[in-house]
């Protein structure tokens, strides 16, 4: 059972990699933004170049490196955890929920905010059967690609609702942070940071996920009177 659930995981990892997760329609940006350069805090950030690629598949023009005076889609933290969720009759863990968290925010050449700082996190949960370590390293694996290539999606898609929200309602100011963490069956969102650079509780991850024997604090629980505005390398 584990290699065939491997086994399926790495076809979906593969179908999603083929459609490159595109979006519905092209990234909303207001025409003065120009060129975007995505930078990340994290070395070798494989999810800054998937947030860069799905910009350039969007149709926005991505500057390079070494720009200076271009607009910016920062992100901030990346940041892992490993849940224990269930044990056996003897006490060891045998389901884990593997978590990925980012924080990020686009500005303009200027410096001036066009979308503030956003916090997503995103959860899958996986069988660990004690007895199978190595089975279940690859599956975390598998997984971790996964997170990654649906927090790139995540991202471009609220960087897409909060200028469409922005440019619709030019007198207002949608962008007040927020947090959204989403599971295999559930959607919240949390208190958002108060300040650029704090995260809330939940968020205080890992820059690498956890070994599967390690499992970390319980989230936040998730605050009704929000509204929403959905680290390195693992492997």
């Amino acid at each position: 059972m584990t290699l065939f659930r491997i086994s399926l995981l790495a076809a979906l990892i593969a179908i999603v990699s083929g459609c490159g997760f595109h979006l519905r329609s092209r990234i909303m940006l207001p025409a003065d933004v120009g060129p975007v350069q995505v930078t990340s805090r994290t070395s070798y950030s494989t999810l800054a170049e998937q947030v860069a690629n799905g910009l350039r598949a969007s149709g926005a023009s991505i500057a390079p490196e070494d720009a200076t005076d271009v607009a910016a889609l920062s992100i901030i933290s990346e940041r892992w955890g490993n849940r224990a969720i269930a044990i056996d009759a003897n006490g060891r863990a045998q389901e884990y929920s593997l978590r990925f968290a980012a924080i990020f925010m686009l500005t303009r050449a200027d410096g001036s905010v066009l979308v503030p700082q956003q916090v997503i996190e995103l959860s899958r949960d996986y069988v660990s059967p004690p007895q199978n370590a190595t089975g279940t390293d690859t599956e975390r694996e598998i997984l971790a690609e996964e997170l990654r290539r649906e927090m790139a999606a995540s991202i471009l898609r609220r960087v897409d609702s909060v200028v469409r929200a922005r440019l619709q309602n030019p007198v207002q100011d949608p962008a007040a942070p927020t947090s959204t963490s989403t599971s295999d069956s559930e959607e919240m969102t949390m208190p958002a940071p108060a300040q650029d650079g704090d995260a809330p509780a939940s968020l205080q991850l890992e820059a690498q996920p956890p070994a599967a024997s390690e499992a970390m604090p319980a989230p936040v629980e998730a605050s009704p009177a929000v509204e929403p505005a959905h680290s390195d390398d693992p492997t």
